[in-house]
């Protein structure tokens, strides 16, 4: 009689058990769609919409720079929204690019502020998550542009293959460059 009790008992709890393994929840679902990665580990995704606010402050601005002159600045960029930001995107990414990952980035605007020079220049990922709140300082290598005259260097954050926070309403820092031969 023990002996059947606890055989009972063994085969309910194995049961319970091959149960659990078996359901998915909310937290499991990014394993379904990448089995390797760990229970509770969240795949890359694009941020939310309320994921995209950025305070970004440029520790000691160029004021002058040569035509087409590279240097490196530090960027101050602070999670001011209510997301955590994973640098990569997600706590696991197995895209075969950078898409997901977060990234500071910059570009160059006539001394107007109104035309576009480059759209495309430094680009620096962020070293860390970083959960509402919190800052980091990243390098940020730019090149002048080529043209001597003034210009406006503005640094925005983005989320790759995704959106510049800009487009998404975060402000941007910006400083006045005059370029020179």
């Amino acid at each position: 009689m023990k002996v059947r009790n606890t055989l009972s008992a063994l085969l309910i709890l194995c049961g319970l058990m091959i149960a659990a393994c078996q359901s998915t929840t909310p937290q499991d679902a990014p394993r379904a769609a990448n089995p390797g990665a760990p229970v509770g580990m969240m795949n890359a995704s694009a941020l939310p919409e309320t994921g995209f606010k950025a305070q970004i402050t440029l520790a000691n601005p160029p004021v002058k720079l040569r035509s087409g002159q590279k240097e490196t600045i530090q960027i101050k960029v602070k999670n001011a929204s209510d997301a955590p930001w994973y640098a990569r995107g997600g706590e696991i990414n197995t895209n075969p690019d950078n898409r997901f990952y977060l990234a500071v980035g910059n570009r160059w605007l006539k001394a107007g502020g109104e035309q576009l020079v480059t759209n495309m220049d430094g680009r620096y990922g962020l070293p860390k998550n970083l959960k509402p709140g919190e800052e980091v300082e990243v390098p940020l290598q730019i090149t002048a542009p080529k043209d001597p005259g003034e210009y406006i260097l503005e640094v925005d954050m983005l989320q790759e293959q995704v959106a510049w926070f800009r487009d998404k309403g975060s402000a941007t820092a910006k400083a006045k460059v005059s370029v020179v031969r």
